[in-house]
């Protein structure tokens, strides 16, 4: 493995990125949408906006400078424009705490990891039983799992993280998910690890202040707090084999191979990793009609959320039922019928 060089070409996209991420954090919090005059279906909403039944559209996302709340936070801005709803972001620990904000009617809409949506629709992993209130509307763009370490701390493999002090997401989200999946693959446990449970940020600080030896910051590409912290340090990103990941993917289908690019941190040569896909999902109980027109504006819009995060470049209508791992929701189903 290849040290990464502390010369990052996408500075100004990290500038980006962060003021981007500023429009999205706790001060866009959206308060529980059954106590704010309606019901995920939208009973209770008297006064819906134009074009749809509901007045409200609360959009699960994840920790304020990941990919998930600044690509939903434009969307959210775009359904409130569009629609004359109420639509904000709530920032939440990711995939899982999405899926039990969905099944409590918290939240109408919700960026996740497919992993996480599989073991909600078979009721396994972090769920007791079957969540039969989510409905999918589109797969989106993968989430490349993201191992980084310090330039100088002499972690070039999976197996090196063992007895390291190592960050894998907040507890329960797709991040966490995927990293405790990938250390059983390789043979090991969180027991061979001193397990932190932290989200970009905080683990983007870790590593900076000398607390942390490794850290999984898997995202979409490129991740806001990975490019500032490879501003100011040299760091270095642990290759997942090809062999390995098609052997894990053999017991959880949803891992791909892919690369993470060159010169996405400044790294001269593509790195080899794991891959998840990323879900939309929605609340089954919403009405045909009002997921078709999100689910509209959702792909008519899609220039504007590349503009927000360069991850979206990835979502495409095309490829957008491949890989469903929850029911289409019917009227998502309406809209790809007619395209």
């Amino acid at each position: 493995m290849k040290r990464l060089k502390n010369k990052i070409l996408l500075a100004g996209m990290a500038s980006t990125l962060f003021l981007a991420a500023c429009g999205g954090g706790d001060d866009n919090t959206a308060g529980n949408a059954n106590g704010n005059n309606g019901n995920a279906d939208g009973s209770n909403a008297d006064n819906g906006g134009e074009g749809l039944s509901t007045n409200i559209v609360t959009i699960g996302t994840g920790g304020s400078s990941g990919p998930y709340n600044i690509i939903g936070t434009t969307l959210a801005e775009t359904y409130s424009s569009e629609f004359g709803v109420n639509s904000r972001t709530q920032t939440t620990g990711a995939s899982v705490e999405n899926v039990n904000l969905m099944n409590e009617d918290k939240i109408e809409m919700a960026f996740t990891m497919s992993d996480v949506v599989t073991e909600a629709v078979e009721g396994t992993g972090n769920f007791n039983e079957p969540i039969e209130k989510i409905n999918q509307i589109a797969a989106l763009y993968p989430n490349y799992v993201q191992i980084v370490t310090s330039a100088d701390s002499g972690i070039e493999t999976f197996e090196d993280l063992r007895g390291k002090r190592v960050a894998v997401g907040d507890q329960n989200s797709g991040v966490e998910v995927n990293a405790r999946n990938l250390f059983e693959g390789h043979g090991m446990t969180y027991d061979d690890i001193d397990v932190d449970y932290l989200g970009y940020a905080e683990a983007a600080d870790g590593l900076r202040a000398g607390q942390l030896d490794a850290a999984f910051l898997t995202s979409g590409l490129p991740n806001a707090s990975l490019l500032e912290l490879a501003e100011t340090m040299d760091i270095n990103l642990v290759a997942i084999e090809q062999s390995d990941v098609e052997e894990i993917a053999q017991d959880e289908a949803y891992f791909v191979s892919m690369e993470i690019p060159a010169d996405t941190y400044g790294n001269e040569e593509p790195i080899q990793t794991a891959a998840i896909m990323n879900a939309l999902i929605v609340h089954a109980d919403m009405s045909e009609d009002d997921v078709y027109n999100l689910t509209k504006a959702f792909f008519e819009n899609l220039g504007a959320l590349e503009n927000s995060h360069q991850a979206a470049s990835d979502i495409s209508l095309e490829d957008a039922q491949e890989g469903l791992v929850a029911p289409l929701h019917p009227g998502a189903e309406r809209y790809y019928n007619e395209q």
